[in-house]
């Protein structure tokens, strides 16, 4: 994968702090998120394998949203490497059985959509602006200047329960192909 947004060297790990032990084998709640394309997915009638990487904030060249001290926080950067990664391996998991792949933060689908656009994505974004399946599921988040976002995991659902939690992750810009790696020695 071009490397067009390398990641600092010196950027700190994350450390499982059990966070997201209490998610695998959980069925996905009964309730739409809206995708960029303008329609509301389903989450428990998703495809019958399907992976939800979930990120904390896209940042956008044209705009200053990155909070001071981001990069301070263990797995906070990296969410453009990462959804990059996961357009490179896209026909490859399909290959693979993934019937779909989603990207999954608290921004909302407007904003979400210009990412989209912009990092050409085969895949549609997820929005939980409301924090509906957040609050669901659980999901582990940190706090910075005042407010909440979602650590980074992915969740490899299948027919509607999450069958693997990838937790924590690190580094985001090589995750795709472990999750690739995973689904291909795990096939359905």
């Amino acid at each position: 994968m071009p490397k067009d947004f390398p990641l600092p060297d010196d950027l700190p790990v994350p450390e499982d702090d059990g966070a997201a032990d209490h998610l695998r084998g959980r069925e996905l709640p009964d309730l739409s998120l809206p995708a960029t394309d303008g329609t509301a997915v389903t989450l428990d009638d998703s495809p019958a394998r399907t992976v939800i990487y979930v990120y904390p904030l896209t940042g956008r060249p044209d705009e200053d949203v990155i909070p001071d001290g981001w990069e301070d926080v263990p797995g906070a950067r990296g969410c453009t490497p990462e959804s990059r990664g996961f357009r490179s391996h896209y026909d490859e998991l399909r290959d693979a059985g993934v019937g779909e792949v989603f990207g999954l933060s608290t921004q909302s689908s407007e904003y979400q959509r210009e990412a989209r656009t912009r990092l050409d994505l085969p895949f549609e974004m997820l929005s939980d602006a409301e924090r509906e399946l957040t609050n669901e599921l659980d999901l582990p988040s940190f706090t910075i200047e005042g407010d909440d976002y979602l650590e980074r995991l992915t969740l490899v659902v299948t027919d509607g329960r999450i069958e693997h939690v990838f937790y924590p992750i690190f580094p985001p810009d090589e995750h795709a192909s472990e999750v690739l790696e995973w689904v291909q020695e795990n096939p359905r």
